[in-house]
């Protein structure tokens, strides 16, 4: 037979002029082993991008970190509904901050913004803000908990509904968790094991609040609330109370909900695990 390759040999290549075109793969080689290139491994600076926003208060363009719609996977839920993600906790990207005026929200309620409520953002707010930096391609927690603490402070300022301001709180709760949660993977030191308390210290003081606010918004507000029917915001209070060691709060709210009749049953299943996990309070 003709040798395909014959002339290589001008290349240099003369040693390759015994290929076969098709030959046989070798099955026994196995990905990784230096046969084909590597799976890039996906991190965090993958799955979000740079979105445009236009600051309601100083109209103003600039662009904020988000996650990529689609690109993360829930893997999970705590009682309090706050959700678990795959490769990245999404929490991180949701207060959003102008960084010309000092503006910040949770991305729901953003754009929600009166001539009362800019003027007094501008006043109390804008007057003194020294501009925001981001070190990384990514949020570190400790990014991400100042921008929703200084979300937070937006929501007094201008005098915010008292469901937004809870589920700033609740948000910001979750971040702290978050935080503990990543340092718990990290060591187990006596020095960890400190920051690890006072996260939590201050968490129990964010679910604190946001229970308090949650509470008194039931009374004052409409529903649907933060995204959430009656019956799901129910629940919540009911786990929040649990939280904060408010036992027989927790345990009325719960019955609230086993009784609704307009309940789903996935919202009454969850308050069935709910009134479990309360009895071993």
């Amino acid at each position: 037979m003709a040798n395909l390759f014959s002339g290589l040999e001008a290349f240099g290549l003369g040693k390759m002029s015994n290929l076969e075109v098709y030959a046989a793969e070798d099955k026994s080689k196995k990905p990784g082993d230096g046969t084909e290139a590597e799976e890039k491994k996906i991190v965090e600076a993958d799955l979000i991008f740079d979105k445009s926003y236009t600051c309601p208060v100083c109209d103003k363009e600039f662009k904020a970190k988000t996650v990529k719609t689609g690109k993360v996977k829930l893997i999970s839920a705590d009682t309090d509904l706050r959700p678990k993600y795959q490769l990245v906790d999404s929490l991180k990207y949701d207060a959003i901050v102008c960084p010309h005026c000092g503006y910040s929200a949770l991305n729901r309620f953003y754009n929600y913004m009166t001539s009362v409520q800019a003027k007094l953002i501008k006043e109390q707010i804008s007057a003194s803000f020294k501009g925001i930096k981001t070190e990384g391609e990514a949020f570190t927690y400790d990014e991400a908990i100042a921008r929703h603490k200084l979300a937070l402070v937006n929501t007094i300022v201008k005098k915010s509904k008292l469901s937004e301001r809870a589920y700033t709180c609740l948000k910001t709760a979750w971040l702290l968790r978050g935080k503990a949660e990543s340092l718990m993977t990290e060591s187990n030191g006596a020095e960890v094991k400190a920051q690890i308390d006072e996260l939590q210290k201050e968490e129990l003081e964010f679910l604190s609040n946001a229970y308090d606010g949650f509470l008194e918004a039931f009374s004052k507000e409409m529903f649907p609330m933060c995204g959430m029917d009656e019956n799901t915001m129910t629940y919540l209070v009911a786990d929040l109370a649990r939280r904060v060691g408010k036992y027989g709060e927790s345990s009325r709210w719960i019955s609230k909900v086993l009784t609704a009749r307009d309940a789903n049953e996935r919202i009454k299943t969850k308050a069935r695990e709910l009134k479990e996990l309360l009895k071993q309070n």
